[in-house]
């Protein structure tokens, strides 16, 4: 967001005047992440967590690349082509290790900056397209995550992708030959490590492209703000740099000791044991599990076991789980509040944590054998997942009394005094 008192870029550089004539992109830059975008002064740590989720897309995809260059997508070679990147590439245990952690970071840092965006409001206007365009990057993440679960090829790969893709069978008349499109044939073979590689070695820098429509997005309107109040006055914001810059690294030298943590002392903490034994079209793993990330939307598939009127179970569970994510899309009009942030909604506040254990439970389920009581628990949670977010949410926002607003930013940070008057006349 360009405000009139946001410093502008004048390069005094010769080398630097000639290039911004010719392609401003010092000026892009400066206006995007520097000096000249102002952003309100009392962004909270949660609104790191952007800045984070960026840094893991790189590590993912310069290490990606750098797999890629090793990993052979034939179902003959793919597990010993995985460990010879292990064993015998050099560093190449630091990229597989880095990748596959990394991964598991990555949805670490989106889930909790998607949570804060349910915390705070961040999906109504005048940012909804912020909030769509985030929600399309977790869809894409979460299929790019799914085919790169299965290229390693192990025993939880390869039946990971036969239980996935056999869900597709639901789809009345169409499922049979949709689950044979994925794989590229009846069951998953050499077809399928083809097309999966490709779409996972490509959906990344698709990733990357609508990350930085998301970027774009978020500078016509502006940061939200815990408050929810919007800009009013200079006094309001600071300049990115140096204020955020600083903050940004702080948090990022933390992530990189966590990330470093699972890379060089607990690397296999986050997988299965048995994707470490080679893929074996005749031995059924005794629970097959997704990785962690998955856990809760596999509790909401497998938690239909039993027609529901004309729809059977296995269809209304592979829509139900799609149904968990893309509710997401209409969050800006669930929710018709006119106050963004919880702080000021205390029973909305309370239905969001109620909302966070929700989720928790259906995570624990999704790790849980298929078996009683973790199935009835499930069911449990999944009425009030979905409850929470057609029910409850528009309910709340027409019945809620809202706590009194601050007037500004400005006087959030400093309070109500002669002080904070002063500042935001400025």
């Amino acid at each position: 967001m360009s405000f009139p008192w946001a410093k502008q870029y004048t390069p005094s550089h010769p080398a630097m005047v000639w290039l911004d004539e010719r392609l401003p992109l010092p000026r892009l830059i400066y206006g995007a992440v520097g000096a000249g975008y102002e952003v309100p002064r009392n962004l909270n740590y949660f609104w790191n967590f952007g800045f984070m989720a960026g840094l893991c897309l790189v590590i993912q995809i310069v290490t990606g690349i750098v797999l890629a260059m090793h990993f052979a997508p034939n179902s003959a070679i793919a597990f010993d082509s995985t460990e010879h990147i292990m064993r015998d590439v050099n560093w190449g245990w630091l990229m597989r290790y880095g990748h596959s952690n990394g991964a598991a970071l990555f949805f670490a840092v989106i889930y909790l900056h998607i949570f804060r965006g349910f915390y705070y409001g961040s999906y109504k206007a005048p940012r909804e397209m912020i909030w769509l365009l985030g929600v399309v990057i977790f869809l894409l993440m979460m299929a790019t995550a799914f085919m790169g679960y299965v290229l390693p090829w192990g025993q939880m790969s390869y039946w990971a992708a036969q239980v996935i893709t056999g869900f597709f069978t639901a789809f009345p008349l169409i499922g049979d030959g949709l689950k044979e499109w994925l794989l590229g044939g009846f069951a998953p073979d050499n077809a399928t490590l083809n097309r999966f590689f490709s779409l996972h070695f490509l959906l990344p820098f698709v990733i990357l492209g609508v990350v930085i429509l998301h970027i774009w997005s978020l500078h016509i309107p502006g940061s939200s703000n815990p408050t929810g109040v919007e800009v009013k006055s200079k006094a309001d914001t600071v300049p990115f740099h140096p204020y955020y810059t600083a903050k940004d690294g702080w948090t990022v030298g933390l992530f990189m000791v966590i990330y470093g943590l699972f890379v060089f002392y607990m690397p296999n903490s986050m997988g299965h044991p048995d994707n470490y034994i080679p893929a074996n079209p005749m031995q059924t793993p005794a629970h097959i599990v997704p990785e962690w990330y998955f856990w809760p939307f596999y509790a909401i598939l497998r938690s239909f076991t039993q027609p529901l009127l004309f729809i059977p179970g296995k269809l209304m569970g592979v829509l139900a789980m799609f149904a968990a994510i893309l509710v997401w899309f209409i969050m800006p009009w669930l929710d018709r509040s006119p106050v963004r942030s919880a702080k000021f909604r205390p029973l909305y506040r309370k239905f969001f944590w109620a909302l966070v254990v929700d989720v928790l439970v259906l995570g624990y389920c999704g790790v849980s054998p298929p078996e009683q009581p973790y199935i009835l628990l499930a069911q449990l949670a999944t009425i009030y997942y979905f409850a929470h977010f057609f029910i409850i949410v528009p309910l709340v926002s027409s019945i809620e009394r809202p706590e009194p607003l601050p007037f500004s930013i400005t006087e959030a940070v400093l309070g109500h005094d002669g002080q904070a008057a002063l500042a935001a006349k400025g």
